[in-house]
């Protein structure tokens, strides 16, 4: 990373991404190729006093565990299907197998859905190239086998039913080509000048928060907050919101990445802003997980935040069981990541929707193939504004071969991201015109 990355507790400065290719065969005998990614983020996913290096090199393990498992399951169906079932299937048994046999902590469910997820996005895409169409062509009951009501329980008896209904009844068909864009501002971001240190890199991007603005024509941007300071996060806030309204924004979020313990802290601080900073406080579309994400061992009533502003889910939404239960608390909303796999995230899509609760798309800070897919759920997701995506302030240079064929994806201009470039079958990646040298494959099978 050119610059680190904080967020909450950890300070982030490199990461390893999982790259996978399957090839699928219908019973016919045809036969495609797909591709998935992400970034292992241990730091997010993991939460830890175990070393970086140890989380990482246990999940780049599961993931070779979770290759030979997909591939002696052998089994037929709709990636939607075949995704459920695996995470509820093979997928729990292996984190239980990986955790039983392990010194020391335990790897969490989200860090078995991240591995998994890059998997089942290329799962997603083989069935798009294997057919001859869009991935988003196939979530209705032509390709399906079963309907949502296989997946999903409503709220009540009294709300909506699944029963004949499909991903693609919730979904945006037709999507927008280019989307709002959201920019990061980390733990550490330099601001203005007196943040210089002198070993900010001198690679041609900007360093500086009004640089950013200005060259990218940016209107949106995402705090980190510690969750452990009341008087650094409100000075933080009014710190970037000043820089922002001077330069022309007009949205802020403020994500405390699961480190507030308690409602209280995270009123006491928009309660100031409304005091004292009327305008910034107008301007804050959401805040995102205070709590921490393991929502079932944490059942916070936080209605008191929701009331003050939207609150989403980000770290708990694991699933739509979880964004169930977030709901009963009080959260307003859900965003969602393709990291946590593609099944996971239309499922719980169509679980809010269903039961009126606004959505985002967040980064997981996604290079290369990783931001495709994580761009066009945005897309057809119908957020409440645009997408995250802040690979191109961490390591640009990293996504070089795929810019070349989507350069309005991987450089923001005027606030937006622009997906015109994507076309063709599966998730449109158009991979065969990617110059991209890959290191040697970890397993072939």
């Amino acid at each position: 990373m050119r610059v680190p990355l904080k967020f909450g507790p950890e300070t982030v400065s490199q990461v390893v991404c999982l790259r996978v290719k399957v090839k699928v065969q219908d019973r016919d005998g045809n036969q495609a190729c797909g591709w998935g990614e992400t970034p292992l983020s241990v730091s997010w996913v993991w939460p830890s006093n175990l070393s970086v290096s140890e989380r990482g090199r246990r999940m780049e393990g599961f993931a070779i565990r979770l290759a030979k498992k997909l591939v002696d399951g052998g089994s037929y169906g709709h990636p939607i299907e075949l995704g459920s079932d695996f995470i509820h299937g093979p997928l729990a048994n292996e984190l239980h197998l990986e955790n039983a046999s392990a010194i020391g902590a335990a790897m969490p469910y989200l860090g078995s859905l991240v591995v998994f997820s890059a998997f089942d996005i290329a799962i997603h895409d083989a069935f798009g190239n294997l057919h001859g169409v869009d991935v988003y062509s196939t979530y209705g009951p032509e390709f399906m086998n079963r309907d949502l009501s296989a997946y999903l329980e409503s709220e009540s008896e009294s709300s909506v039913k699944f029963k004949g209904r499909f991903p693609r009844d919730f979904l945006n068909l037709e999507a927008p080509s280019k989307l709002p864009v959201w920019h990061l501002v980390g733990g550490v971001d330099a601001l203005e000048r007196q943040d210089l240190t002198g070993h900010e890199p001198q690679d041609g991007y900007p360093v500086l928060l009004a640089d950013w603005i200005r060259q990218d024509g940016l209107k949106c941007l995402k705090i980190k907050l510690r969750g452990t300071d009341a008087t650094w996060d409100y000075d933080r806030m009014v710190r970037v919101g000043k820089i922002g309204l001077e330069h022309g924004v007009r949205w802020f979020s403020a994500d405390f990445n699961c480190t507030a313990g308690e409602p209280a802290y995270v009123n006491q601080i928009t309660d100031r802003l409304l005091a004292e900073q009327p305008d910034l406080y107008a301007r804050i579309l959401y805040v995102e997980q205070p709590f921490p994400y393991d929502l079932e061992a944490n059942q916070i009533d936080v209605r008191s935040v929701s009331a003050r502003k939207p609150l989403f889910l980000d770290e708990s939404a694991h699933d739509w069981e979880f964004v169930r239960l977030g709901r009963r608390l009080g959260w307003s909303g859900v965003a969602l990541k393709t990291c946590k796999t593609q099944t996971g995230a239309l499922l719980s899509l169509c679980w809010a929707k269903a039961h009126g609760m606004p959505l985002m798309v967040q980064d997981l800070t996604n290079p290369m193939l990783a931001i495709i897919p994580h761009a066009r759920l945005a897309a057809h997701a119908g957020t409440i504004q645009g997408v995250e995506c802040n690979a191109m302030q961490f390591y640009p240079a990293a996504s070089l071969a795929e810019e070349r064929i989507h350069p309005g994806l991987y450089r923001r201009r005027d606030g937006l991201v622009d997906l015109g470039s994507l076309r063709g079958h599966g998730f449109g990646y158009r991979i065969n015109e990617m110059n991209r040298q890959l290191p040697t494959a970890a397993l072939i099978l």
